[in-house]
């Protein structure tokens, strides 16, 4: 497979790139990852430690859960301006680009930013002559996104959907 970053066309115009990531990022990715929770937390009667500890243990599991068994992915983190805000990690698999996860800052969503991201990613798939996929949750606000660029369901695994963007043949 394949090792180089993702294009770069759309987002470029966000003053946005990539790098890879280290273990220096953990703390901002802890971050990132309790703002796409924070829906669920607000209904939980949990104390903030509480809710940290869960936290915590979550982002642990998911991050040990891809390292796992995505052994070949891209793990970037996404800048703007030099900045941390947000995270793409990307495998290329033989006949499918998968998005394992893609995550902005709550500041940087609804900014273009994300639909400038999958717009590179779709190109350089479609280039390549291959489908783009990525499980998202059913009530993720972004799911209006990856329908208006062309994702649909092909998999309904319960909380989420495996969406797949195919190229035009």
């Amino acid at each position: 497979m394949t090792k180089h970053w993702p294009l770069l066309k759309r987002a470029a115009r966000h003053q946005v790139s990539y790098r890879s990531l280290t273990q220096d990022d953990m703390p901002f990715l802890r971050r990132l990852y309790r703002s796409t929770r924070e829906a669920e937390l607000a209904r939980v009667p949990w104390s903030e430690p509480e809710k940290q500890a869960f936290i915590d243990m979550q982002f642990n599991a998911q991050h040990a859960h891809y390292q796992q068994h995505y052994p070949d992915a891209l793990w970037l983190i996404i800048e703007q301006s030099g900045l941390p805000i947000g995270r793409l990690y990307l495998e290329r698999w033989q006949s499918e680009h998968r998005i394992i996860d893609i995550a902005l800052m709550p500041d940087m969503r609804g900014s273009g930013i994300g639909s400038a991201l999958l717009g590179d990613l779709i190109e350089e798939a479609s280039e390549d002559g291959k489908a783009v996929g990525i499980h998202v949750e059913k009530m993720n606000p972004a799911m209006s996104l990856y329908r208006r660029l062309g994702f649909e369901t092909v998999e309904d695994k319960g909380v989420y959907d495996l969406l797949r963007w195919e190229p035009v043949s």
